[in-house]
C-alpha cells in the first residue's frame, strides 16, 4: 500500500481533475483487488453524478450516470454521513448488494466500499473548511473476513450491515489507504486548473460543473414524479429555447414545447421507465422561440425511495439535430452500401435492409419489411446460424462470425451489432478473400516452418563441436521434417580421387565401405555434384539407372529410391557431399530444393570448422597421453590403478595428472596434481611440473623440499601459472606415509576395517601462489591399506560443492569392496561411475590414483650399529655373510662383503658417526650405510697414478643402482642388487 502511496505523490501538481480522478480509482481498485469502481460529484439539483469509471460493464455504469443525493446508494450515503464519518472517525460507507437490488439486475459483486471527498473548489464562500463534494466507490467481489464484530463500521454505524446481515467489507487498513488516496485526491483536486475560467467568490456552490455542462451543450434536470415539479439548469433552458424569467417549474411547461407527433410516444417511454425501473431515453421536436422545431435527445434514470418507489426522474439533454442529419445521410449511405446490412427489433422483425441485402436474401425491401428474419427460405437454409445469432444477441456484445451458405457455396462474415431498439447485421461476401487467405496462411505457414527448420538447424550447428556432432544434428533436424530416411556425408581425402565417411544414418555399412573405395574414375552422381559444385536431385531409381547405367545396381543394394546430393563447399572450395536419401519415389519442389542447398551451405561450414576442431582435439589427446604414464610401476611397496576422465566435450585438454615414483629402500613416491585452466599451454605446463616432480624425487629430497622447488618452477612460468600438488612419500619398512600439500584436496585413507577419513593436513597454497617452506605431515598407514588421490575435478560438479563431493566419496568407498583382495580397476571405475555418472558433462577433467600399500615383513630387514674405527668394516662383513646366510642369498655374499668395505671404509675414513648397516630384503637387495655427515660421495674418473678414487666405480660395477638419501641425523649411502633367478 505504501509503495502505490509513494508512486501517486510523484504525479505533478496541477493535473487535469480527470486525470486526478482516474488514478486515484485505478490504483484503489487494483490495491483491494476489486471488480470495478465509480467516481460520482455533487452537481446541479441535488444529484451525484459520474465522472470517472473503470471495470464496470456499460450497462451497468448507465444506471450510476445519475444518483440522487437523498437515495440509498452507497455513494449518497457517503456524501450525506460526511459529517457523521467524520466526527466518528468511520473511514466510510459499507453497503452489501442483495440480489435484484434496487429492482435492477444483480450486480455480480458483494458490496460496495464508499468514501467520501471534499474540496474547496466546489463549495460557496462559508465558514466551513471543508464540504463533501462526491463520494469515491468500489465495488468488491470478495470482501476480507471481519477483524472483530465491531469494526470499522460497527453494528449500530449507518453505513451498513455487518456481520450475519452480509459481508464485513474491507479491513481498517485498506479503509485507511483508500481514505488516504481521496485525501490525495482533495489536495490534487484543489490544485487542478480550471475547466474554462477561474472561479471567483460569488460563483455558487457546483458552479464549474455547471459551466462544463454548458459548454458541451448539455443540460439536467430533475422531475418530481409525485408532486410534478420539474427543474431545468442554464444548459437545459437553452436547448429548450426558454427564458428563464419566463420559465414555471411544472412538467406541464417541458409537454407544451414539445412536437404534439412526439409526446405521446416520449411519455409512453417515461412512464414504462418508472413501471421497469429502467434508464428512460428519448428523441423528440421541441418548439424554438423562433416558431420551428429542433430535435434533442433526453436520458434519465428514476430515483427510488427506501420501499423501493419511483419518487422523482433526474437525467440529461442535448441538442440532436445535427446528430439526426447525419443518421439521415448515414441512412442514404446504407440503403447504397456493397455490403449488406439488416436493422431487426428485439423480436428479430426486419425494420431496415438496404439494397445488399435485398439481394442476398432473394427478397425486396417491401417484402421484407415487419418479417421474422428466422421465416426467411435464404435464411433458414443456414445451419446453426439462428442459434448462433441469438447467443451473440444474448452476449450483449458486437460479434462477429462466418457462415457459408449451402446453395451458392459463398462465405460471408456476419458482423451482429446490438444497438438500444434492437440488432444491426452486417454481412460481406468474403469468398475470394478467403480463399486467398487460406493460400496465404498455408504459404506462410510453410514459410514459417521452413525458418523455423533453419533456425534449430543453425542453433544445432552452433553447439556441434565435433563432426559427428554434426552428423547428429542434420540427422535430427532435416531428415524428418523431409520425410527422409538416410543421410550420408561424405569427405574429399586429400588426393582428390576418394572418399572418406565422415557419418552415416539409414546406409547398411557394407554399402558405405563400397562407396569409400571407389575411386573418382568410377563416376556417378556423388562426384558429379563434387566435381560441379551445384546440387543433383534424382526422383527415382529409374531415372538414376537411366543417368548411370554403370551403377544401376546401386539403388537396390542402398534400398533408397529418390536423392539429393548437396556439395559441400566452404572457403571456396568443394570439401565433401551430403547425401540425403529418400525410400520411395519423390520429387522435390522448388520450395524444398532451395530450402535444402541453404542447409547444405549451413552444414558445409559447420562441418569445416568441426573437423578443424577434430584434428586439434585430437593432437591435444595425444600430447596429453604422452604426458600422462602409459603405464603404473610394479612395485613391492604398493599396488596402484589409475583413471584420468577428460572434461565434457567441447572442452580443451586439461592439466590433471598423476604418478608413482618408485624410490630406494622400498619406498614410494605417490603424487597428483592439477594445473589451472584448460588448453594446449596447461598440458604443457603439466608436462614440465611431472618432469621436475620426478627429477627432484630421484634426488630423494624430503616432500617439503621438493614442493619449495616446484614453487620456484611454477612461479617462473608466469604470474597466470598455478598448479596444486600433493606428494606423498610412503616407507614400507616403517609404514609411514609424510604428505605435503599445495593447494591440493587431502587424500582419503581407507583402513583395512573399511573405516574411510580425511587426514587433516596443512592447506598451504597452490604452487606459484605460496611462499616456502611448506609443512610436511607423517601419518601411519596400516599395511593393505588404500591411499586414494583424486583432483578436484572428481569431487566437484554443478549442483553439489567440494564438501557435499568428498561426502559422497567417503559413501562410495565406505560401501565399495575395498578388502585386501579387491580389484583396484574395479574400485576406480565404481568411484567414477559414482561421482561423475555417464552422460553428463564434466566441467573439469578429474584425475584418480588409488594405491594399496605393503608393509616389508620385519624378517625381511635386519640393522646393525657400527664403531666408527677401522675394525667396523671387518663387523660389517660378519654381518652380511651372517644374514644372507639366513636368507639364503649365500651368491650374493662375496659381492655384498666388497660393497660395504668399500662404504663403511669411506665412512671411517671421511665421515664421522653413528654408523649404521641395514639389509633390506624385497624384490632386490638393498644394502645401507648410515653416518652422520652431509657431505655427498661423487663419482669421478681416477688417473693411473691416483692411490684412491676408484671406490665408487667399483660400487657402479657391482650393483644395479646407487645412490644417497637425506636422513634426519646425515645421510645415507644405498645400493641395490639383484635377488639370484630375478
Amino acid at each position: 500500500m505504501n509503495a502505490r502511496l509513494d508512486l501517486l505523490a510523484t504525479v505533478d501538481r496541477g493535473i487535469a481533475e480527470s486525470e486526478v480522478f482516474r488514478l486515484a480509482l485505478q490504483h484503489s481498485v487494483a490495491e483491494l483487488g476489486a471488480l470495478g469502481g465509480a467516481v460520482h460529484l455533487r452537481g446541479p439539483m441535488s444529484a451525484l453524478r459520474l465522472v470517472s469509471s473503470t471495470g464496470l460493464p456499460p450497462r451497468l455504469v448507465e444506471t450510476w450516470e445519475i444518483l440522487d443525493q437523498e437515495g440509498p446508494t452507497a455513494p449518497a450515503r457517503a456524501v450525506r454521513q460526511d459529517g457523521t464519518v467524520r466526527s466518528a472517525g468511520t473511514p466510510g460507507v459499507w453497503l452489501p448488494v442483495p440480489p435484484g437490488d434496487d429492482g435492477g439486475p444483480v450486480w455480480p459483486g458483494s458490496g460496495f466500499a464508499s468514501v467520501p471527498v471534499a474540496g474547496r473548489d466546489y463549495e460557496p464562500a462559508a465558514p466551513h473548511p471543508h464540504r463533501t463534494v462526491g463520494a469515491l466507490t468500489l465495488l468488491l467481489a470478495d470482501p476480507v473476513a471481519p477483524t472483530s464484530p465491531t469494526g470499522p463500521t460497527g453494528p449500530t454505524s449507518p453505513t451498513g450491515p455487518t456481520g450475519p446481515a452480509g459481508p464485513a467489507g474491507p479491513t481498517a487498513a485498506q479503509w485507511d489507504f483508500l481514505r488516504a488516496v481521496v485525501a490525495w485526491a482533495e489536495e490534487r483536486m484543489a490544485q487542478a486548473p480550471p475547466p474554462a475560467r477561474a472561479r471567483t467568490p460569488g460563483d455558487e456552490p457546483g458552479g464549474r460543473l455547471r459551466k462544463a455542462l454548458k459548454a458541451v451543450q448539455v443540460g439536467t434536470w430533475d422531475w418530481d414524479i409525485r408532486t410534478g415539479e420539474l427543474a431545468w439548469d442554464d444548459a437545459a433552458m437553452d436547448i429548450y429555447g426558454t427564458d428563464p424569467a419566463d420559465f414555471v417549474p411544472r412538467v406541464e411547461s417541458w409537454m407544451k414545447i414539445v412536437h404534439p407527433d412526439d409526446l405521446p410516444p416520449t411519455l409512453a417511454a417515461a412512464g414504462k421507465a418508472i413501471r421497469n425501473r429502467t434508464v428512460f431515453e428519448a428523441e423528440y421536436r421541441v418548439r424554438r422561440p423562433g416558431g420551428g422545431y429542433g430535435w434533442t435527445q433526453a436520458r434519465g434514470r428514476v430515483v427510488l425511495d427506501d420501499r423501493g418507489e419511483p419518487v422523482r426522474m433526474v437525467g440529461r439533454a442535448w441538442d440532436s439535430n445535427e446528430a439526426r442529419t447525419s443518421r439521415e445521410a448515414l441512412s442514404r449511405a446504407l440503403r447504397h452500401m456493397t455490403d449488406g446490412f439488416l436493422s431487426v427489433d428485439e423480436e428479430w422483425r426486419i425494420t431496415f435492409a438496404n439494397l445488399s441485402a435485398e439481394q442476398t436474401l432473394g427478397s425486396s425491401e417491401e417484402e421484407l419489411y415487419g418479417r421474422i428474419l428466422w421465416e426467411l427460405p435464404s435464411v433458414r437454409g443456414v445451419p446453426g446460424l439462428e442459434a448462433r445469432c441469438r447467443k451473440a444477441a444474448a452476449a450483449g456484445r458486437a460479434t462477429g462470425f462466418d457462415v457459408r451458405s449451402p446453395g451458392t457455396g459463398r462465405s460471408f462474415h456476419l458482423r451482429i451489432v446490438p444497438v438500444p431498439d434492437g440488432l444491426t447485421l452486417y454481412f460481406t461476401d468474403v469468398t475470394e478473400r478467403r480463399r486467398h487467405q487460406s493460400e496465404r496462411a498455408a504459404a506462410e505457414r510453410a514459410a514459417a516452418a521452413r525458418a523455423t527448420r533453419i533456425a534449430e538447424l543453425t542453433s544445432a550447428l552452433a553447439g556441434a563441436t565435433t563432426s559427428r556432432d554434426v552428423v547428429e544434428a542434420v540427422a535430427r533436424r532435416v531428415l524428418p521434417p523431409f520425410g527422409a530416411g538416410g543421410l550420408m556425408v561424405l569427405a574429399v581425402e586429400r588426393g582428390g580421387d576418394r572418399l572418406s565417411q565422415i557419418g552415416s544414418v539409414g546406409y547398411p555399412r557394407g554399402f558405405i565401405d563400397a562407396i569409400t573405395r571407389e575411386s573418382s574414375a568410377r563416376g556417378g552422381p556423388i562426384w558429379e555434384a563434387v566435381r560441379s559444385g551445384t546440387p543433383l536431385f534424382l526422383s527415382s531409381a529409374a531415372e538414376f539407372m537411366a543417368r548411370y547405367p554403370r551403377l544401376r545396381q546401386r539403388p537396390s543394394q542402398a534400398a533408397k529410391a529418390s536423392w539429393a546430393f548437396l556439395p559441400l563447399i566452404a572457403s571456396g572450395h568443394t570439401f565433401g557431399v551430403c547425401v540425403i536419401a529418400f525410400d520411395r519415389p519423390r520429387r522435390l519442389p522448388d520450395e524444398d530444393r532451395t530450402l535444402l542447398t541453404a542447409i547444405s551451405a549451413l552444414v558445409a561450414h559447420a562441418l569445416e570448422r568441426a573437423r578443424l576442431y577434430d584434428a586439434e582435439h585430437t593432437r591435444s589427446q595425444e600430447l596429453q597421453r604422452g604426458l600422462l604414464p602409459r603405464t603404473l610401476p610394479e612395485l613391492p611397496a604398493c599396488t596402484a590403478a589409475a583413471r584420468y576422465l577428460p572434461a565434457g566435450q567441447g572442452m580443451d585438454v586439461g592439466g590433471d595428472w598423476y604418478d608413482i615414483i618408485p624410490l630406494s629402500a622400498g619406498q614410494v613416491a605417490l603424487v597428483i596434481g592439477d594445473v589451472m585452466g584448460h588448453g594446449l599451454p596447461e598440458a604443457a605446463t603439466m608436462g614440465r611440473v611431472r618432469t621436475a616432480v620426478h627429477t627432484l624425487a630421484g634426488l630423494e629430497l624430503p616432500p617439503d623440499e621438493i614442493m619449495g622447488h616446484l614453487n620456484e618452477i611454477v612461479g617462473d612460468l608466469g604470474e597466470d601459472s598455478y598448479a596444486t600438488c600433493l606428494y606423498a612419500l610412503y616407507d614400507s619398512t616403517t609404514g609411514i606415509c609424510s604428505f605435503a600439500r599445495a593447494g591440493h584436496p587431502p587424500p582419503a585413507v581407507v583402513h583395512p576395517d573399511g573405516t574411510v577419513d580425511f587426514p587433516l593436513l596443512a592447506p598451504d597454497p597452490p604452487l606459484g601462489a605460496g611462499e616456502p617452506p611448506y609443512e610436511t605431515v607423517e601419518l601411519k598407514i596400516p599395511a593393505d591399506g588404500l591411499l586414494v588421490l583424486y583432483t578436484d575435478g572428481l569431487v566437484e560438479a554443478p549442483g553439489r560443492d567440494f564438501d557435499e563431493g568428498m561426502a559422497a566419496l567417503a559413501g562410495l568407498l565406505r560401501t565399495a569392496d575395498t578388502s585386501p583382495a579387491a580389484d583396484l580397476d574395479r574400485l576406480c571405475d565404481t568411484l567414477t561411475a559414482g561421482l561423475l555418472p555417464a552422460g553428463r558433462t564434466a566441467p573439469d577433467d578429474a584425475a584418480l590414483l588409488v594405491a594399496r600399500v605393503h608393509a616389508l615383513a620385519p624378517d625381511q630387514m635386519a640393522s646393525w650399529p657400527l664403531p666408527t674405527h677401522p675394525q667396523a668394516a671387518g663387523e660389517a662383513r660378519r654381518h652380511v655373510r651372517e644374514q644372507l646366510a639366513a636368507w639364503d642369498l649365500d651368491e650374493l655374499a662375496v659381492t655384498t662383503e666388497l660393497l660395504v668395505s668399500e662404504l663403511v671404509g669411506n665412512v671411517v675414513r671421511h665421515a664421522k658417526g653413528p654408523v649404521r648397516l641395514r639389509l633390506l630384503r624385497g624384490a632386490a637387495l638393498v644394502c645401507e650405510v648410515g653416518d652422520g655427515s652431509l657431505t655427498t660421495p661423487r663419482i669421478r674418473r681416477a688417473s693411473a697414478t691416483d692411490e684412491g678414487g676408484r671406490g665408487l666405480q667399483l660400487v657402479t660395477a657391482l650393483t644395479q643402482r646407487w645412490g644417497t638419501r637425506y636422513t634426519a641425523t646425515g645421510k645415507c649411502i644405498w645400493t641395490e642388487q639383484a635377488l639370484p633367478g630375478a
